[in-house]
């Protein structure tokens, strides 16, 4: 029984690291340890927080609990609040297309440490549930991003996690070039949770989870879903947000 406690000792761990070095994150230099940044990558990171926008975490100049930009006040977010680790941009978009067509599952637990800081905003007795993918993006993909993210954050929170909770139950075209209104249409009716499954979430917290809000449309549409399945509170964690100008 020795043997296979050795796999994974100190000497073990030593061979592997110099056999296959630990690679930043972002552009692929050995860094120290794993899922750590090269220094010009993280110094290319811009880390969000407060003070934003409670609800989309928009950045503002000054802020508090509770405000909102005016984006929120005209049109409130089904979601209660969101928060994201970083801005997206150019190492960030590299990292959250690592994890989306590159096959690298394992960027999923570096995005997950860098996103846990903001873990404390999750209520006890909360629910870890990622964005859903439909079916034959999956099949195409072989996994959905946003469910190894959860996952990875759920273990670092001993949260539960519940990647089967919501389902897209219609394939819908990327968003990309839609306009909001265009966006809310396709994506009108594109989740539900089973109706066997509405007792887990009725009186729930839940923290949806996903790679990269640019719109807020998809986790708005999640967020309803939610909501009418009884759901108390949503609140959205993500790795990266687009900011734009008019966010500020």
């Amino acid at each position: 029984m020795a043997a296979p406690a050795l796999l994974f000792g100190p000497a073990a761990r030593r061979v592997l690291d110099f056999a296959l070095p630990p690679r930043c994150a972002g552009c692929g230099a050995i860094v120290e340890a794993p899922h750590r940044f090269c220094l010009s990558c993280w110094s290319s990171l811009r880390f969000l927080g407060e003070p934003c926008c409670d609800r989309c975490a928009a950045p503002f100049d000054h802020g508090g609990p509770g405000r909102l930009c005016g984006a929120c006040l005209a049109t409130p977010p089904r979601f209660d609040w969101a928060r994201a680790a970083v801005a997206y941009g150019d190492i960030a978009r590299q990292v959250a297309l690592k994890l989306k067509y590159g096959g690298r599952p394992g960027v999923a637990e570096t995005m997950a440490r860098f996103m846990a800081r903001h873990l404390d905003r999750v209520p006890q007795g909360a629910l870890v549930v990622p964005v859903p993918l439909h079916r034959w993006r999956i099949w195409k993909r072989g996994y959905n991003q946003a469910a190894l993210i959860a996952t990875a954050l759920a273990r670092r929170a001993q949260i539960e996690p519940r990647l089967d909770l919501v389902r897209r139950v219609k394939a819908t075209p990327p968003l990309k070039a839609m306009g909001p209104k265009q966006r809310r249409d396709t994506l009108r009716g594109a989740f539900r949770v089973p109706p066997e499954l509405r007792p887990i979430v009725r009186a729930r917290s839940i923290l949806l989870v996903d790679d990269v809000y640019t719109s807020g449309a998809t986790a708005n549409a999640v967020a309803r879903a939610l909501k009418r399945a009884g759901a108390t509170e949503v609140g959205l964690l993500c790795w990266a947000r687009v900011v734009r100008d008019a966010d500020h």
